[in-house]
C-alpha cells in the first residue's frame, strides 16, 4: 500500500512512500535484500531502490517530477511474494504559483544553472544557498517536539524553534551529518582487554586502531544518539573490539526514523538540507575491520535510498580534513562501487561533500569522482583559501561552487570572542570574499556551539547562545547584495586581478584583501573590500564609459547613498579609481554601466 506523508493531495515533488513487508525470513535483511520499484511517468522511466526499515519491513521512497499519470511495479533480488509483483497508479497535480511562494521546495529539486556555476529550482527559479551548520541536528542535542508550541531561544527550545528562528532571518538550508557511529560516551571501564591479551586504555586503543570519534585531542567523544538509539547496531562483531566497534553491516532503522521526521519537516518549511552520510573519522575502523569498499558502498546506497525523495543535497562523506581518516580519494572506491551497482539518486539530487580544502582537490573531477555534481571548499578558513573556489569556477565541466565551512566565530579557542565585531568581520570575509572568488552557489554559516550541538553545562557557547550571535543575523543581508541585479549574479566571472592592489594584508587572515567579479560584457561588477584595504583601482572595464556606483554596508544590509548613485567615468584604458570608502570598515560595492 502507499503511505503518503504531507498534504492529502498528491502533488508533484511531494514525497511518496511505498511500504512492503517480506514474507520470508532473512538473517540480515540489510545485506541480503535489494528492493525496488520500476517507476514510469511523463518523460521518466527509472528503477527506484528502496531500503530495509526494520524487521520484515522495507520502504521505497519516490517523488513525481511532473504532472500526469504515473505507474509503478515492485521487485526485489529475492523470490519473495511480499516484495515482488505489486503495482499501482497515481496522479500528480501541479502546484499553483501562490502555493510555491508559500514553500519554495514545491518548485522542484535543485539543479545547476545552464552555465554550470550556480543553482536553480527545477522550474528555473534562482536558488542561492544560505545554510547554517548543525552537524549534530539528527541527534538528541536538537530536541524534537511533536507539538508546534513555540519555545523561546534558550535551554527549552527545540529543533523546530531553531529552524523557524533561522527561517525568519532568511536562511534556506541546514547542514546535517546523518550518522556519528563511533561517537559515544560509552561508559566502558578505563581499561579493556584487547584481542592480543594486553590491558590498555579504551581511548588509546581507539586512537591506535582507528576506532576513534570525538575530540581531536583524545578527550572522550560526545554522545551523538537520538530517541531511536545509535545509528548502527552496537556492539559490533570485530573479534577483540566488540565493545567499541559498531556493526557496520546492520544500521539501526529506529535511529534513522527520528532523523527522517526532521528532514521532512525542513522541507515543509522550504528548507533544503545538506545531508552527509558519515564523518571521516569513522573510515579507519570501517576499512580496517569491515569489507571495503562493499560495506561502506552499501551504506552509501542505503543513505541515498532513504533520502533521495526529499528535496535535499546529499553527501556520501563529511571530509572536513584528513586527520583520523583514510586518504580522501580512497572514499571514491566505495562511492563509485555504490553508483556503479545502483546508479546515482534517481530524482537528480545534487551531490557534494564537505571537504578541506576543496572537493576538487580531495576527490577530483568527473574522471575520479563522477558522483560529484557541485563543489565546495571548507575548513581552511582564511582568505588565502578562497582561491580554491576560483579554481573550481575555472575547471571543466563547470559545477557550482559553495563556501561550505568557512570561519566559525568562537572556534576553536574563542580568539577573537564569538560575540565580537572582529569575529563578525571574519565571517563577512568568508561570505563576500568566497562569493566573489567563484562561490556563486552559496554559503554556509557556522558558529562554535551550533555545529557540535553544545548543550553541556561547561560548554563555552551553547546552541541557543550561538543561534543569537550577531554574525548569524548578518548572513541574510548577503542575499540582498547578491540579488541586487536579480539572477544576473549567475553571469559573474571572478577575477581578483580586476582590483589593484588586492592583497595588502597577510595571507592567513581576514584584513586588507579585495575581491571582484564582473560580467563578460563588462557592464556590471561586484566588489568587496575587507577592512584595512588601501585605496584601490578597478581595471578592464569599458574605456571612457560612464558607470554608476553604490556602496553596500554588509553590517546592516543598507545601500548608500540612499536613492541615488555615484557617477564614475573610466579612462581610455578602462580604469577607474574606487571612491573613498565610507569608513574604515569592510564594504561591498556594485558598479553598473550607466544607461
Amino acid at each position: 500500500m502507499i503511505e503518503k506523508t504531507g498534504s492529502p493531495a498528491v502533488h508533484v515533488w511531494d514525497l511518496q512512500e511505498l511500504s512492503l513487508r517480506a514474507e520470508d525470513e532473512y538473517k540480515n535483511p540489510y545485506t541480503a535484500v535489494d528492493v525496488w520499484i520500476d517507476l514510469e511517468g511523463p518523460g521518466f522511466r527509472k528503477r527506484i531502490f528502496g531500503f530495509w526499515d526494520g524487521g520484515k519491513n522495507f520502504k521505497v521512497r519516490y517523488t513525481l517530477a511532473s504532472p500526469g499519470r504515473w505507474r509503478w511495479a515492485s521487485g526485489s533480488n529475492q523470490d519473495d511474494a511480499g516484495l515482488n509483483g505489486l503495482q499501482g497508479e497515481i496522479e500528480a497535480l501541479e502546484w499553483g504559483e501562490e502555493e510555491k511562494k508559500e514553500n519554495p521546495c514545491r518548485r522542484g529539486f535543485i539543479r545547476s544553472t545552464e552555465n554550470g556555476h550556480a543553482f536553480r529550482f527545477d522550474d528555473g527559479t534562482p536558488f542561492f544557498y544560505l545554510a547554517d551548520t548543525w552537524w549534530a541536528a539528527g541527534t538528541f542535542r536538537y530536541p524534537w517536539n511533536d507539538d508546534d508550541e513555540p519555545r523561546p531561544a534558550g535551554p527549552g527550545m527545540g529543533f523546530k524553534d531553531m529552524v523557524l528562528y533561522r527561517k525568519e532571518l532568511g536562511y534556506n538550508g541546514i547542514g546535517i551529518i546523518a550518522a556519528f557511529p563511533t561517537w559515544a560516551d560509552d561508559g566502558l571501564p578505563a581499561t579493556l582487554v584487547l584481542k592480543d591479551g594486553r590491558n590498555t586504555s579504551v581511548r588509546s586503543a581507539w586512537r591506535r586502531n582507528g576506532l576513534s570519534g570525538g575530540a581531536e585531542d583524545g578527550s572522550p567523544a560526545k554522545d551523538m544518539y537520538n530517541e531511536g538509539g545509535r545509528p548502527f547496531s552496537f556492539p559490533g562483531k570485530v573479534p577483540g573490539y566488540e565493545q567499541v566497534v559498531p556493526d557496520f553491516n546492520r544500521p539501526n532503522p529506529e535511529y534513522f526514523k527520528f532523523l527522517d521526521r526532521k528532514i521532512a519537516w525542513l522541507n515543509t518549511q522550504g528548507f533544503v538540507p545538506f545531508i552527509e552520510a558519515a564523518r571521516r573519522d569513522v573510515s579507519q575502523v570501517w576499512k580496517n575491520y569491515y569489507q571495503w569498499p562493499e560495506t561502506y558502498g552499501r551504506y552509501v546506497q542505503y543513505f541515498f535510498a532513504r533520502y533521495h525523495a526529499y528535496n535535499a543535497f546529499l553527501s556520501p562523506i563529511h571530509f572536513d580534513y584528513g586527520k583520523n581518516s583514510i586518504p580522501s580519494k580512497e572514499y571514491n572506491e566505495a562511492i563509485n562501487w555504490a553508483v556503479d551497482k545502483y546508479g546515482l539518486p534517481p530524482f537528480g539530487n545534487l551531490i557534494s561533500t564537505n571537504a578541506g580544502p576543496s572537493t576538487l582537490l580531495n576527490f577530483g573531477n568527473e574522471e575520479d569522482a563522477g558522483w560529484l555534481s557541485f563543489h565546495q571548499i571548507g575548513n581552511w578558513r582564511e582568505h588565502d583559501h578562497f582561491w580554491y573556489l576560483t579554481e573550481i569556477f575555472r575547471t571543466e565541466p563547470h559545477l557550482p561552487g559553495v563556501n561550505g565551512e568557512p570561519y566559525y566565530p568562537g572556534f576553536p579557542d574563542d580568539d577573537p570572542p564569538a560575540a565580537s565585531r572582529d569575529a563578525e568581520l571574519n565571517c563577512r570575509s568568508g561570505m563576500y570574499g568566497g562569493f566573489l572568488s567563484g562561490g556563486l552557489g552559496g554559503y554556509f554559516y557556522g558558529a562554535e556551539g551550533m555545529w557540535g550541538g553544545n548543550i553541556e553545562e561547561e560548554a563555552r557557547y551553547k546552541i541557543w547562545d550561538a543561534l543569537r550571535l550577531e554574525s548569524g543575523k548578518q548572513v541574510p543581508y548577503f542575499k540582498d547584495f547578491v540579488f541586487c541585479e536579480g539572477p544576473r549574479y549567475q553571469e559573474l566571472i571572478p577575477d581578483v586581478e580586476l582590483v589593484t592592489p588586492n592583497k595588502s594584508g597577510g595571507p592567513m587572515g581576514y584584513r586588507g584583501w579585495a575581491y571582484c567579479a564582473r560580467t563578460k560584457q563588462k557592464d556590471w561588477a561586484l566588489c568587496y573590500f575587507e577592512k584595512d584595504c588601501p585605496p584601490a583601482t578597478l581595471r578592464s572595464l569599458l574605456p571612457e564609459a560612464d558607470y554608476s556606483c553604490r556602496w553596500f554596508n554588509p553590517r546592516d544590509g543598507r545601500w548608500i547613498p540612499e536613492g541615488r548613485t555615484l557617477d564614475l567615468k573610466t579612462d581610455d584604458l578602462g580604469r577607474v579609481a574606487v571612491p573613498e570608502y565610507p569608513d574604515n570598515e569592510d564594504w561591498a560595492m556594485s558598479l553598473k554601466l550607466s544607461d
